[in-house]
This record gives C-alpha cells, sequence and structure tokens, in this order.
C-alpha cells in the first residue's frame, strides 16, 4: 500500500509539473525540444493564455500546430492575430514568438521596446534561452497580437463616424 501512495504522489507531482495540453501533437512537440528551451517555451505558452485570459475581447484561445510549431489562434472572438512560438533553427540557444508578416505588429513592438526586446526581421521577437523572459515587455505585444482585429475594427468604426 505504501509504495502505490507514493507512486501515486510522484504522478501528482508530475503531472503538475507538465502542461495541460488539449492536442496530443503540441504536447509531442513540446516534449521534443531540448529541456532548457522546453522549461521557456512553456512559461512563455502560460504567459500567452494568462495574457489571453486577462484580456478584454480575447475569450478562449485555440491552441494547434501551424508549420509545425505551436500556434495561439483566437478563434472564438477573431479578435487577433496568430501568435507562433518556436525553437529558432539556426540558433539552438534562441527561441522566438513570431507573428503574421503582413501585420504592422513588429513595427508597433519595435517603436513600443526599441531595447527591452530583440527582432527578427518583420516577423519575431527573439528570446535568448539563458535570459530571463523580458515578462511585462512580452505580455504588453502579445496582448496587442491577440487583439490586432479588434483594435483594427474599432479604429475602422471610429474612423467611419468621424466622416459622417
Amino acid at each position: 500500500m505504501k509504495n502505490t501512495t507514493r507512486k501515486n504522489a510522484g504522478n501528482s507531482v508530475a503531472k503538475r509539473l507538465r502542461a495541460d495540453f488539449s492536442d496530443p501533437a503540441v504536447d509531442a512537440v513540446f516534449d521534443a525540444y531540448p529541456k532548457p528551451l522546453k522549461a521557456k517555451l512553456l512559461a512563455l505558452r502560460r504567459l500567452i493564455f494568462d495574457t489571453a485570459k486577462n484580456t478584454k475581447g480575447v475569450g478562449a484561445l485555440q491552441e494547434t500546430l501551424k508549420w509545425g510549431q505551436p500556434s495561439y489562434l483566437t478563434s472564438e472572438t477573431k479578435s487577433g492575430s496568430t501568435i507562433r512560438i518556436d525553437q529558432v533553427k539556426s540558433a539552438a540557444d534562441q527561441y522566438a514568438v513570431y507573428f503574421h508578416c503582413q501585420t504592422n505588429l513588429v513595427e508597433t513592438f519595435r517603436e513600443l521596446y526599441p531595447r527591452e526586446l530583440n527582432y527578427g526581421g518583420n516577423r519575431s521577437i527573439l528570446l535568448n534561452a539563458q535570459d530571463e523572459i523580458p515578462e511585462a515587455p512580452l505580455r504588453h505585444c502579445v496582448a496587442l497580437a491577440l487583439t490586432y482585429h479588434l483594435n483594427k475594427r474599432k479604429s475602422a468604426r471610429a474612423r467611419k463616424r468621424s466622416q459622417s
């Protein structure tokens, strides 16, 4: 009986350390990352979900794979642009948050956080595995991405009202 209790106690600890994935394919991608990067990417995943939960108008996120990368969509409300996260293929110690390159999101992030964040062209925020996650600026950028379409719609309505 004692062995079963210990075994179950160990399993509950393991379950608390694991993310709760609804898609086994996404779970498999996370399991394939090297340990240091996996920990950073899981922290980034939590930040994305937490930001969505605390940002008005976003609603529930859908987690799926796009181009083999964990991706986060505002399918319920269509309020935002897709966010993807992944290891940077050309740099083993880097990971990134990817945004749709045909938006002005990364351009906006550069204006807001020119020194606090590093960028990859017009499509990503680059992060180093050995550094702490720059939580405040990253949370703000994620919120802007998750409300990108919502904000565009609000701007269009405001322009329309001012023309009337």
